[in-house]
């Protein structure tokens, strides 16, 4: 279920905030996970059970770690748990992948088996893993209560899609939360401006992308086709992914929860690094802490460090997909990283920060086009028709996709409001003709993007796929 579907904002939403609120404290959690599980099987019934044995499995091997802190067993605890869950992740989201790889490398037979990846599997992983581990190095204490350690796990706005919530954020909030009318509002508001971003942005900028990026013929298109499906992707994953997060933001202020930033604004950044300070911020500081540092981070020998960075986005590109183009995109981020810090870092803080922010962006780009693309010859052939402006007449694919200057408004809307152009309006955030204004373009738009939704069965959404 979407949170941009139709049944999600008639049905399910109003249903768990009436039945929340009329609700005794006491019950609030149980109505959460009760709403979340629903939430979750809507789609994919049979993989609740998995995701209810992860709940089971991490609770005991937690309250063994706690019981057992003075002793060797909480070590191998720890490692039996992150057996268990990245042994379940592998299974469902990497076995087919290199199980093809093994057969085409060896010129074997093996038997490919047909698994579905189980939605949001990378992402409530991710939550269980950093937990437990949070629980073995004593920074939050072990809950001893399943139903509201499977409210924590299961919690429906950030279940499938993020952003990746870590107990500690939220562990006094579990216990006990404040509800009242104001943040209610304004967590529907953060709701609104992601159901916008999602729908009346990375919706129809999705038309262009996709359009050109799934043609057979997209090998072939002219390089200005090219980088305008490019573009339109770089501004499709951001309002689709941001928008997600800050609906699931909105969401948990509802309820009385308060999630960290996910992005910050990231195509106003001057360096990769500072790139990915904005981007995914949640994914970033998780493999950071539970990856990065525990290998040693930059606190050791530079080839070690490079080593622990190689490690870190290799991960991290493999994190978003069994697929060679991910490893490449996440190698891609790592070599970049290592030459900014290496070599550029003090010759980019002696450039104009608007070069800097050129040079940023092209390579965002370059490493969304990774990204998109997972036929690699294809990618191989696009890569080469944008670099060396490859031209074959785009009439006849502007007669045949009029869907290109159809939503050609969306992609320029897009680009403006990706830098921080709503700040400019801060100054005025006390005054009431301003708050009323505000609500009533956030209401008008909200109508809109619902009457886009009735008319439009188009809404896609790229990290379920995660």
């Amino acid at each position: 279920m979407l949170f941009s579907s139709l049944t999600f904002l008639f049905i399910f939403l109003p249903l768990v905030i009436f039945i929340y609120y009329i609700s005794n404290d006491k019950y609030k959690n149980y109505i959460l996970l009760l709403f979340s599980l629903i939430f979750y099987s809507w789609g994919e019934p049979k993989y609740i059970f998995l995701m209810l044995l992860s709940i089971v499995v991490n609770y005991i091997l937690a309250l063994i770690i706690d019981k057992y802190r003075k002793s060797k067993l909480k070590v191998y605890t720890l490692i039996f748990s992150i057996i268990f869950n990245i042994g379940l992740l592998f299974i469902f989201k990497y076995l087919s992948f290199f199980t093809i790889n093994i057969n085409n490398m060896f010129n074997m037979n093996i038997r490919i088996l047909n698994i579905v990846l189980p939605i949001g599997i990378s992402f409530y992983t991710f939550q269980i893993l950093s937990y437990v581990i949070d629980v073995y190095r004593n920074d939050v204490k072990v809950q001893k209560n399943i139903f509201v350690l499977g409210t924590y796990i299961s919690f429906f706005p950030q279940l499938i899609a993020g952003p990746i919530v870590r107990y500690s954020t939220i562990e006094k909030q579990l216990m006990k939360r404040e509800h009242n009318f104001s943040m209610f509002c304004d967590g529907l508001r953060r709701f609104f401006v992601g159901l916008i971003k999602k729908v009346l942005i990375a919706n129809n900028v999705a038309l262009i992308a996709d359009t050109i990026f799934n043609s057979t013929a997209v090998s072939n298109y002219n390089f200005i086709i090219l980088i305008v499906a490019l573009l339109s992707y770089t501004i499709q994953i951001y309002y689709d992914f941001s928008g997600y997060s800050d609906m699931a933001i909105g969401l948990g202020k509802m309820f009385g929860f308060t999630f960290l930033e996910n992005f910050n604004y990231p195509y106003i950044a001057i360096s990769i690094t500072d790139f990915w300070r904005r981007w995914h911020i949640s994914l970033s500081t998780w493999f950071r802490d539970y990856v990065y540092i525990p290998l040693g981070g930059n606190r050791c020998s530079k080839a070690r460090w490079i080593f622990n960075i190689l490690v870190v986005w290799f991960l991290t590109g493999f994190w978003h997909g069994a697929s060679w183009n991910f490893i490449i995109w996440g190698m891609y981020y790592a070599i970049l990283l290592l030459i900014e810090k290496l070599f550029l870092s003090k010759f980019l803080e002696k450039l104009p920060k608007v070069i800097r922010f050129i040079y940023t962006f092209l390579l965002v780009n370059i490493g969304w086009l990774i990204f998109r693309i997972e036929d690699l010859s294809i990618l191989k052939n696009v890569f080469i028709n944008i670099i060396t402006l490859h031209n074959t007449d785009i009439i006849p694919f502007l007669l045949e996709n009029n869907m290109l200057l159809d939503n050609l408004v969306f992609l320029v809307i897009g680009i403006i409001f990706m830098f921080p152009v709503i700040r400019l309006f801060d100054k005025y955030k006390d005054k009431v003709w301003y708050e009323l204004g505000r609500d009533f373009i956030l209401i008008f738009l909200v109508i809109v993007s619902i009457c886009s939704l009735i008319n439009n069965s188009y809404n896609p959404f790229i990290y379920f796929r995660f």
